[in-house]
């Protein structure tokens, strides 16, 4: 993926955008300055003089806002929606209900969010997802029902009725959130990182999806054609690649796919352009705002879905994989990394070593002091082998406890090299119980051609080393004791 997704808010690096969330300044000067410049977006989009566009970007900032900072960002919600209002009506009455009612929504909605849909985490579930736009289209009511309460519904679009202003005005409110609000939450509480090596198929894949996706969205909306026809009802020809990018990439893709979409359909349709252009003026514009309301709600869910699955599957695997006591990978992984290093090998003609590692005295650990105090030793020991090995050595638990390490581009000495410093850490450590280790090793391919030969032939120089055997090159064993009184 292009942008890769960090972990979830507390749970791993923060992103520059949420360390800034804690300058109650920059907040505020943020959440004004990005209100207005949206608003200012939606009113040149629609091009009409009413305080009622179809299209409200602002809205999303208001809710996402609320969402990361809570009731810390109110005064810049409520004092940039009456600077905006205030410059299209230039009445101060109603740019002061306005502003009470886009802040309360911001507030309801916000809190709804957070009591009951995961807060910031809102887009990483199905069900917050769900949850969320329920909220939205409750909450965004409040704005229009504040101007009706005081009798400023008249001021909606000339010509409209009251309940085709009313519907206008909650549309709008609706769509802009749905729309803007999942693109900048994911920004916000997400990390960008460069891409990697492997990851610039990726990037050259996200660059052809983006140019098709605004050839398209320019010919069904802008009416960007060889046809004389500009009004066309082919807007479902924006689903596939909302689709690709659900499916190839990921919620951060699929909500800047729906930003691109709604603005130039806005756009167009209000120029009497696309498929909504051949009905009325009232009736194209709630025709547009039902289909970005519909698209931006099922975009986001399916990435969101899609995205849930991707991580419940990683997971697993993860779970497959992985030792659950000591977070080093399991037997299973250990093979699967053998067999790509034996690969690797016959390709660059460079040995390999496989260093077996047992603990000594673990049975007598477990009967004088319980077996929580044997899974805490074992526990000891793979930290040891952590912060004793390379970041290309891979350390498994090959099962009880012994441990495994593959060592690749090494030999006998990068074997006798990582268990005496595993050994040196671990006669170090003035924890109690004390602990100690043998080792043996193996050599690709001089002791073996496949995994399970080289496993037996490193267990094979590990039993001679735990039972005092010959040394030599292949039989390595190490006593604490004997390393703290040299």
């Amino acid at each position: 993926m292009i942008p890769v997704l960090v972990e979830r808010a507390g749970d791993g690096p923060v992103s520059p955008a949420q360390s800034l969330l804690s300058r109650q300044p920059v907040v505020l000067a943020g959440t004004f300055i990005a209100y207005v410049l949206l608003a200012q977006l939606g009113f040149a989009l629609s091009g009409l003089a009413t305080l009622a566009p179809p299209f409200r970007p602002e809205s999303a900032v208001a809710f996402v806002a609320m969402v990361l900072v809570g009731l810390r960002a109110w005064p810049a919600v409520s004092a940039a929606s009456f600077i905006v209002t205030l410059g299209m009506s230039h009445d101060p009455v109603l740019a002061i209900v306005t502003s009470i009612g886009t802040t309360l929504s911001g507030i309801a909605g916000a809190g709804l969010v957070t009591r009951f849909a995961d807060g910031r985490d809102v887009f990483r579930s199905i069900r917050s997802t769900l949850r969320a736009v329920g909220f939205v289209m409750a909450t965004a009511a409040i704005p229009p029902i504040a101007l009706a309460m005081c009798g400023l519904a008249g001021l909606a679009t000339p010509g409209v009725s009251f309940g085709s202003a009313f519907l206008m005005g909650w549309f709008g409110q609706v769509t802009g959130t749905l729309v803007f609000g999942p693109w900048v939450m994911i920004m916000i509480t997400t990390e960008m990182r460069w891409p990697t090596r492997t990851q610039w198929s990726s990037v050259a894949e996200a660059i052809v999806l983006v140019v098709a996706l605004a050839i398209v969205t320019l010919g069904v909306f802008a009416g960007f054609t060889p046809s004389p026809v500009k009004t066309y009802p082919l807007e479902f020809l924006c689903l596939p690649f909302l689709m690709w990018s659900a499916f190839r990439f990921g919620p951060r893709q699929v909500s800047l796919a729906v930003v691109m979409v709604s603005t130039v359909a806005v756009w167009g349709t209000l120029r009497r352009l696309g498929p909504f252009a051949d009905a009325g003026p009232a009736e194209s514009v709630a025709l547009l705002q039902a289909y970005l309301t519909v698209m931006s709600i099922a975009a986001i869910a399916f990435a969101t879905t899609v995205d849930e699955r991707r991580r419940a599957e990683a997971r697993l695997q993860e779970l497959a994989t992985t030792d659950s006591l000591t977070g080093l990978v399991n037997y299973r992984r250990l093979l699967d990394v053998m067999k790509l290093e034996i690969a690797r090998s016959r390709r660059n003609g460079r040995p390999f070593a496989l260093l077996l590692i047992d603990m000594d005295g673990l049975k007598q650990i477990n009967d004088r002091l319980g077996h929580l105090a044997g899974s805490r030793a074992i526990c000891r020991v793979a930290d040891a082998l952590r912060l004793c090995t390379r970041e290309t050595d891979v350390v498994a638990r090959f099962g009880g406890d012994e441990f495994a390490i593959v060592l690749p581009e090494s030999s006998d000495d990068g074997g006798v090299a990582v268990l005496g410093r595993v050994s040196e850490r671990l006669a170090k450590d003035v924890t109690s119980p004390m602990l100690s280790v043998s080792g043996g090793h193996a050599v690709f391919p001089r002791d073996g051609d496949s995994p399970t030969l080289l496993l037996r032939a490193a267990d094979r120089m590990l039993y001679a080393a735990k039972h005092g055997g010959e040394t030599s090159t292949s039989q390595l064993t190490t006593n604490n004791e004997q390393l703290r009184t040299a």
